[in-house]
């Protein structure tokens, strides 16, 4: 009988163990895989790097991978007005180091910014950064010219601007 009461808590810890183990190796693989920085993931990179790409409307920002970025024409002073469904289909470039600014990037103009739930969501120019939900790769600009949630959504010049052409 002694042997039986000290076996019941050790299975217990184990099989908090295999427990933990199951939640944070989902976790673990994703963030290995490369899958970090994107708001989609719910997961945020240590360092997120913007950077410029060439496309039809001239240069634009993306992040490391090539993803577009994009400004909400309702945000002021630096500050994220989306949230909830919004940022769900418009989720913020997030972090939880600084950014880093890559090719066609001016250092001077990113910084972060906290969000209602305590990320810190990259800026660049005073313009919160986001992705689209219906840009499935790199390079895709689906977002361009929308109008959702109360304003336009714009891809950012590497100068800081919003870019309005369709």
């Amino acid at each position: 009988m002694g042997s039986t009461k000290s076996t019941g808590p050790r299975r217990a810890v184990i099989a908090l163990a295999f427990l933990a183990a199951a939640l944070i190796a989902p976790a673990a693989a994703r963030a290995e895989s490369g899958v970090t920085g994107h708001g989609m993931t719910g997961l945020a990179a240590e360092q997120v790097t913007v950077q410029t790409k060439q496309g039809p409307m001239g240069a634009y920002l993306t992040d490391g991978q090539g993803r577009s970025l994009y400004l909400f024409a309702a945000d002021t002073a630096g500050t994220s007005t989306c949230e909830g469904t919004c940022a769900a289909a418009w989720p913020p470039l997030v972090t939880t180091g600084a950014p880093q600014a890559g090719s066609g990037v001016s250092a001077d103009k990113l910084k972060t910014v906290a969000r209602p739930d305590g990320s810190m969501q990259v800026v660049y120019d005073n313009h919160p950064l986001y992705y689209f939900v219906k840009d499935a790769k790199a390079g895709d600009t689906n977002g361009q010219g929308l109008d959702a949630f109360g304003a336009l959504w714009w891809l950012v010049a590497p100068a800081g601007s919003a870019i309005t052409s369709r």
